[in-house]
């Protein structure tokens, strides 16, 4: 499962994944089934693609270029304001009698996610005009029907593997809704940061769920904004129901979360979308990564379903 969390919570999912590699030699691709919401959704692409080694993550461009400034290139591309009938519309009004989040509907955003669709693209090749064949789901939410929509799944619109990633990441108000034949999606993490629910999907139970779980961190971050606060307790919230349910459902399943601690806070917060923070994001999560798998309870979870003897 890889979680909603902006910039710097696709950096953490870097960093854990990796250290995930480094500490047990799995390879995510190797995952029955993938489920990305939002900046996960990107990454879920990435690894359905086999596209998560760095010349793949970067390309010739970067050359001369300093990371931060390749990211904004690849992430911010401003568009023209537009969509306030639409944001009054499915946004303003509704949220007058169900104050919220939903104020934020459809409301014109700064920029536009092709960028974004765009590098799944250069990575993928012709997969990004399908859709993996092992067992995946990208998470977005329609505006329309103010609905989760697990694209991938039965019954979900079919969409290509670029248009979802796309729909999954439009964060309100800084990326401009995704229309998809003439449905508009926002970002999968309104709904959920994680929809950890939607393995339950699954013809058989797993024997291992891992969680990457940027947006639900144990505690808070010392000094952190008063919407840090509001996003985590929420993320948490979400995370914790979903959890009682798979554990209901499959009681004989492991579920291994793993959240952002204090020092992962300290460099991804207060803004989940600054580029600058990317790197050290990945290189706080490494010295994380080290203390937390190596934790008796981590590994002795990892080691019973991941072939560890060699590491």
């Amino acid at each position: 499962m890889l979680g909603a969390g902006g910039v710097t919570g696709a950096a953490y999912q870097v960093g854990t994944l990796m250290a995930l590699h480094m500490a047990t030699g799995w390879w995510p691709g190797d995952a029955d089934v993938i489920v990305g919401t939002s900046s996960g959704a990107f990454l879920t692409a990435l690894i359905r693609g086999d596209a998560t080694d760095l010349d793949s993550l970067t390309d010739e461009s970067l050359a001369g270029k300093d990371i931060e400034e390749w990211l904004h290139e690849r992430i911010y591309r401003r568009v023209p304001p537009r969509g306030l009938v639409r944001w009054l519309t499915r946004g303003i009004i509704p949220g007058i009698t169900r104050p919220g989040v939903g104020l934020v509907l459809g409301s014109p955003g700064m920029y536009s996610t092709d960028p974004l669709a765009e590098w799944v693209d250069s990575a993928l090749g012709d997969l990004a005009l399908g859709w993996p064949s092992k067992p995946t789901v990208v998470v977005a939410y329609d505006l329309e029907s103010r609905t989760r929509v697990p694209f991938g799944t039965e019954g979900a619109p079919e969409i290509s593997l670029r248009d979802a990633v796309a729909a999954s990441s439009a964060v309100p108000v800084i990326y401009e809704p995704v229309e998809v034949d003439g449905r508009l999606y926002v970002d999968g993490g309104l709904a959920s940061g994680t929809s950890l629910d939607l393995v339950l999907g699954s013809p058989e139970p797993l024997d291992l769920i891992v969680v990457i779980a940027p947006m639900a961190p144990t505690t808070g971050r010392d000094g952190g904004r008063f919407y840090e606060d509001f996003m985590d307790r929420a993320g948490r919230g979400a995370l914790a129901n979903e959890l009682a349910l798979v554990r209901r459902s499959w009681p004989d399943t492991d579920v291994l979360v793993l959240r952002p601690d204090d020092r992962v806070l300290a460099v991804c917060r207060p803004n989940l979308m600054s580029v600058d923070a990317a790197v050290p994001t990945v290189m706080a999560t490494l010295r994380s990564m080290r203390d937390e798998l190596a934790h008796p309870s981590t590994w002795r979870v990892l080691a019973e379903h991941i072939d560890t003897a060699s590491r």
